[in-house]
């Protein structure tokens, strides 16, 4: 069931309903205009992570800052994309069943999209579906560059599957996906470092074997909010693929040289019982964001922390009585992790300077197929 708008262009932001999912207006188009700022030196281009936002309001605010395209994770959020006007999509993952196949064929007569594989049956799969609805679909190569999730081991392995989409009459070969995810949340920078050095190292490999084989490799993409600087610096990477620099949660700011982004999304609530004197409880629980990635940290309230999550309340504690919460009071919580935070909401509220200034919807949220 749709979410009704929990605010409407004008009001305070003290007004609004809660929870509620509010971007920040102004430290938003900061983390736009940083990122843009930031890559250009580089000639790397940004293909911004759509799994994120979910929102074909949000890829258009990317594009006009240089963004090339979208990355989604799913058929169902490409489509939402591609509906709302995004025309060049990657669905950076592997995507089985004829149903979801036809699907994504469809959508490459209104839009660029591409899609990467692993497998040989992917390949064969795809094509029989890109020659079904009459397209050509540019298909990527996932390599496992040390995040031991998807992806064929880098090298010769991954060639063989780059010249069995080049032989096919109803695909092309669109380039390699090298994505390293676990990475972005190392710690240690150091060690973040390494890991990404890993990465590159394997994607150089690749794409030599690949010259070597006649085939060129037009896209390595990769790199995310935590690590994007070292693919772009690179000379391998061709695209970046962060999504979470646009809003930044609580478990990036807790990576030694965290991004150089401000906290732009927040999960609005209120103190709905404040009976103790060290104890506030806010109608923010376990469904209003999820605690993957640990706990909420409490916005411009230092002192005050965010303890305990059940279905419907969240527990604040504070080192000091007098820097209790008082009930009814409006927090700004940072999201441990702002992906899954934004696919329980069908609305973002847009504030600026304290008002609500813009109301857009979650288009793609819970699309999972």
């Amino acid at each position: 069931m749709l979410q009704s708008p929990p605010a409407e262009p004008g009001m305070r932001e003290d007004e609004i309903d809660t929870p509620a999912l509010v971007i920040d207006l102004d430290a938003f188009e900061h983390n736009l205009d940083t990122m843009a700022a930031l890559l250009a030196p580089t000639g790397t281009k940004l293909r911004a992570h759509a799994k994120t936002h979910k929102s074909p309001v949000v890829a258009k605010l990317q594009m006009a800052r240089g963004a090339i395209g979208q990355c989604v994770q799913k058929v169902g959020e490409a489509e939402i994309l591609a509906w709302g006007g995004v025309p060049d999509i990657m669905v950076t993952n592997q995507v089985v069943g004829a149903r979801k196949l036809a699907r994504l064929a469809a959508l490459a007569k209104i839009a660029q999209v591409s899609i990467c594989v692993d497998d040989p049956a992917q390949i064969a799969a795809l094509a029989e579906a890109a020659e079904a609805a009459g397209v050509r679909i540019p298909v990527l190569v996932e390599i496992d560059v040390g995040g031991k999730r998807c992806g064929v081991e880098a090298g010769p392995p991954a060639v063989a599957l780059a010249e069995l989409i080049a032989a096919s009459k109803h695909l092309s070969f669109g380039g390699i996906q090298a994505y390293h995810g676990s990475a972005q949340h190392i710690r240690a920078p150091e060690a973040r470092m390494a890991a990404v050095a890993g990465a590159i190292e394997a994607a150089r490999r690749t794409v030599e074997q690949l010259r070597q084989r006649g085939l060129g490799c037009p896209v390595v993409g990769g790199g995310g909010s935590g690590t994007f600087l070292n693919e772009a610096g690179s000379g391998v990477y061709t695209e970046i693929q962060a999504g979470s620099y646009a809003f930044m949660d609580a478990d990036y700011a807790r990576n030694t040289e965290a991004p150089p982004f401000q906290h732009a999304l927040f999960v609005l609530a209120t103190v709905m019982s404040a009976a103790t004197p060290v104890i506030s409880v806010v109608d923010a629980g376990h469904k209003a964001m999820p605690t993957d990635s640990g706990y909420p940290t409490v916005f411009g309230r230092p002192g005050v922390s965010y303890v305990g999550a059940s279905d419907e309340h969240g527990k604040l504690t504070v080192e000091d009585p007098s820097l209790r919460p008082r009930l009814g009071e409006k927090l700004r919580l940072i999201p441990g992790h702002c992906d899954p935070t934004v696919d329980r909401y069908d609305w973002y509220v847009g504030v600026r300077k304290g008002r609500v200034e813009c109301l857009w919807p979650v288009a793609a949220r819970g699309a999972m197929a």
